[in-house]
């Protein structure tokens, strides 16, 4: 690669750059040492939204499931009765 393909995917000169993300990355880190918190720490709680999300989810499709088959359990017989009656008629 040519400098200007570097500099144009890096957004400017590569010192510059460097510079640049050597900085804030200082400052994002002080900010984390003084919250307390790690890049582990964030880690694991990353995974543990996820896991909470999707345990979530399967909780929501075993509720609609069982919703489902409670009032399957009242329309269907319903329906089967509806539907014997109208094919009484002629």
């Amino acid at each position: 690669m040519d400098d200007n393909a570097v500099t144009r995917f890096l957004g400017g000169k590569p010192g510059a750059v460097i510079l640049k993300l050597a900085v804030i990355s200082v400052i994002v880190g002080a900010l984390l040492h003084l919250a307390g918190l790690s890049p582990v720490e964030l880690f694991r709680g990353l995974g543990a939204m996820i896991r909470g999300i999707v345990g979530t989810g399967w909780d929501a499709v075993s509720n609609i499931a069982e919703f489902a088959l409670y009032g399957a359990m009242v329309v269907v017989p319903i329906w089967l009765i509806a539907r014997a009656l109208a094919a009484r008629k002629p």
